[in-house]
């Protein structure tokens, strides 16, 4: 067990009459000082959760506005008035914290994200299938490159969705801090944005082609997996969205590869693999360990209960829920977010924290 101060904590957090302070209940028996050091960083920020929390941040503030040239800059809207009979399409900042490999923070990270959920099908979208690696996946690409002593890099694209043209025709509101000299203009998209339906199909058609252009082939068994192979060079790449995880058997042949990536995308080198998917990779001697900490935790703080009694079992026993109990949640969009949270955490399992251990 390790001590609060080595996470961040004081004693007087320690000492506010919390009952199960949440330090009692972590073991990180056997974890390495480097790994520790990556928690205690991970934890030292918290990202906002509203434009008008961001706002009252001078760097959320600094962040927003370079995120808004780069998009005029990209060409990503032209600014008109809403024709007859269109629907117009709600926006919304989304804030991230970029690390570095060492959990110390590299940039504030402000991105403009449509909702697209107000979109029409065949109005202003159609196709919008695109693969996402599976998680089965995602460990069996762990498992093979531990197995073969393989580095795993981690990549990131710079608004990887607005590589994708757009050609069906989306107005969208003004972003949150964008004003205009005449009022009732709005932004016609000419690029894919995060959000919008289509989006990812676009984003991903692109990167398709470039990894094709290279020579990978594209894995039957799960779209998201790229694999490339020529004489004894085998380089394996897993797109995850606008994450990128790549590993193989030849180091220089993976910066080579990286390099390529660059060229044609704006890519950011994350180094090692260390965060990905809400899980927390430190390498060891005998594989990998992996651990959702992080993510439990953030939902337990998002919801309250960071210092609740801990139960062995999820619910109060022998008790009757009824349709009609209880008042109306004054935020149902909290409820479903806790859902879908806690969905994530039952597909990939978090109550086992497990290696990935070197298999023959």
């Amino acid at each position: 067990m390790i001590e609060s101060s080595s996470l961040g904590l004081t004693e007087s957090q320690n000492s506010l009459g919390t009952p199960y302070p949440l330090r009692n209940y972590l073991s990180y028996t056997g974890a390495t000082n480097k790994y520790i050091s990556f928690l205690a960083t991970l934890d030292s920020d918290v990202e906002p959760r509203s434009y008008k929390e961001a706002a009252r941040d001078p760097r959320w503030q600094a962040t927003m506005a370079e995120e808004l040239r780069a998009l005029e800059l990209n060409g990503t809207w032209t600014m008109s008035n809403l024709p007859p009979r269109k629907k117009l399409v709600d926006c919304k900042w989304v804030y991230k914290i970029k690390r570095h490999a060492d959990g110390s923070i590299e940039r504030y990270k402000a991105r403009l994200v449509a909702k697209g959920f107000t979109q029409v099908e065949g109005v202003d979208f159609s196709e919008t299938f695109a693969p996402v690696a599976k998680l089965v996946t995602v460990r069996c690409f762990l498992a093979v490159a531990v197995m073969k002593k393989w580095e795993i890099h981690q990549m990131d694209v710079h608004n990887a969705f607005l590589h994708g043209d757009l050609h069906e025709e989306v107005y969208m509101s003004l972003p949150p801090g964008l004003s205009t000299t005449r009022p009732g203009q709005v932004c016609r998209l000419l690029k894919s944005l995060y959000g919008l339906r289509q989006a990812f199909r676009n984003w991903f058609s692109k990167l398709a082609d470039a990894l094709f252009a290279y020579g990978f082939k594209q894995s039957g068994a799960d779209y998201s997996l790229f694999t490339y192979s020529r004489d004894t060079i085998f380089i394996v790449v897993l797109v995850y969205v606008d994450d990128l995880l790549v590993t193989g058997n030849s180091p220089a042949h993976c910066i080579s590869f990286k390099r390529y990536l660059s060229s044609c995308f704006r890519i950011k080198d994350l180094s090692t693999l260390r965060y990905f998917l809400g899980i927390e990779v430190s390498r060891m001697d005998s594989g990998l360990f992996l651990c959702q900490r992080k993510y439990a935790i953030d939902i337990l703080s998002e919801c309250g209960m960071l210092d609740s009694r801990p139960s062995s079992f999820p619910m109060e026993q022998n008790h009757r829920l009824s349709s009609d109990s209880g008042a109306l949640l004054t935020d149902p969009g909290q409820y479903r977010r806790l859902v879908g949270r806690l969905l994530y955490l039952t597909i990939t399992r978090p109550e086992i924290t497990y290696f990935v251990q070197i298999l023959s």
